[in-house]
């Protein structure tokens, strides 16, 4: 009976049932978006003035206010078009709240990780920055936090774990959001694998014990930021930053060419997260049994 209602059905509803298209429609619209103004408007807004001026601080601030709220009311739009629902995931209640805790969890993991690395003799203070590129340290990490969130768990995490379960949604979600950090410089297969554990997992299992975008958000934005413009560990290239650190030590605790995401410290403190958010998605009957099926109610 169902098979026969299904063939009833005009080929756009069942289109819009499919895991499949889902994603297909709703991640390349939110990919052109984020892709296209990040390399195409960005540049040229950098372009007006240098970073630590007023000129050039304005206009990144306003580029990247441009490009977040785009991503976010794109979101908005596919998920009451595509899925005809409200987007209950970026609701402002409790919202504010969870993307406030997620950014102070997000910086007491960086300054932990640091704090370890200090104690162990492979990371020490060497002076300070000028903090000039505060803003532009602080809208590169925003427009990072929002556009790979939404992208990652947002659209595809959520929605494969409607197709397939919570547990093979993270894994397969955590697995590309890893790979599409290989393009990072002194980036490897292994250093993409790196962030697919630490972050990829941790992220998504974020999600999951809250059902709520902004915490993740919060968390990957104060990560990105602190990494990179308090401490400028964001590797061998470095970052200008407001505290400059000295590295010493074997690669697999200051995390070497790629930065301290590659460090087991960070590997470690990112897996007991990850574990705590589990318990809690587990609490709150958070998670989806595994299944497969890719017609979607």
């Amino acid at each position: 009976m169902a098979t026969i209602e299904n063939s009833r059905m005009p080929l756009g509803e069942r289109l819009r049932h499919n895991a499949l298209f889902r994603l297909a429609v709703m991640g390349s619209c939110l990919m052109v978006w984020l892709v296209g103004f990040r390399g195409l408007a960005i540049p040229a807004l950098r372009g007006m003035g240098e970073p630590g001026t007023v000129i050039g601080d304005g206009a990144r601030l306003f580029g990247a206010a441009i490009y977040v709220a785009g991503a976010l009311l794109l979101y908005c739009v596919l998920v009451r078009k595509v899925e005809r629902r409200e987007p209950v995931e970026l609701a402002q209640r409790p919202g504010a709240t969870l993307g406030s805790l997620g950014f102070g969890i997000g910086l007491a993991l960086c300054c932990t990780v640091i704090g370890v690395m200090w104690l162990a003799g492979a990371a020490r203070p060497v002076g300070f920055g000028d903090g000039s590129r505060l803003v532009a340290q602080f809208t590169a990490a925003m427009m990072a936090a929002v556009g790979e969130e939404l992208l990652f768990r947002g659209i595809l995490f959520r929605i494969l774990e409607q197709a397939m379960g919570t547990a093979r949604a993270l894994i397969a979600s955590a697995l590309f959001f890893g790979l599409a950090h290989i393009v990072n410089p002194d980036a490897t297969l292994a250093s993409a694998l790196v962030i697919a554990i630490e972050s990829g997992v941790m992220l998504g299992l974020a999600f999951v014990a809250t059902r709520n975008l902004w915490f993740p958000i919060g968390i990957h934005l104060a990560w990105n930021f602190a990494q990179g413009g308090i401490f400028g560990a964001t590797g061998s290239a470095g970052s200008p930053s407001l505290v400059k650190l000295a590295f010493a030590g074997p690669d697999w605790v200051t995390g070497g060419p790629t930065g301290t995401d590659m460090s087991a410290i960070t590997v470690t403190f990112c897996l007991v997260l990850a574990v705590t958010f589990a318990i809690l998605a587990r609490n709150r009957n958070h998670w989806a049994p595994a299944r497969l099926k890719l017609r979607l109610g």
